[in-house]
């Protein structure tokens, strides 16, 4: 499996990635992160990946090739879980997710891909 997590900071606010992750992960609330469209953002997904077969309302398989995925959500997350799913598949997912503004946090990294990472 491979993790991939998605949030936007409030403007002029920047945390500790690592801890803001840990603590999504424990699906707490973080002062500082925006509230997301979580269900625009899922039809969105949906609509990119209208030819995999939707298993269930978070989960994704493609039967014409590699990789399945699960998308779990709070307010101010998205954290997509990645099965044998291959890079240029993720890359799609990036590229809906920054359409939200919301760059992504590789935790096996771990690093942000945003303009504020060092």
């Amino acid at each position: 499996m491979y993790e991939l997590l998605f949030w936007r900071y409030l403007d002029e606010i920047y945390l500790n990635n690592q801890e803001v992750y840990e603590a999504l992960l424990e699906k707490e609330e973080i002062e500082g992160l925006a509230i997301l469209p979580v269900d625009v953002i899922i039809n969105r997904i949906n609509s990119v990946f209208s030819k995999w077969e939707r298993v269930d309302e978070n989960s994704w398989k493609n039967n014409e090739g590699k990789g399945a995925f699960q998308v779990i959500t709070t307010t101010q997350s998205v954290k997509i879980d990645c099965y044998g799913t291959e890079g240029k598949t993720m890359n799609q997912l990036v590229s809906v997710m920054e359409e939200f503004k919301c760059p992504l946090y590789d935790p096996q990294v771990p690093e942000r891909y945003d303009e504020m990472s060092e």
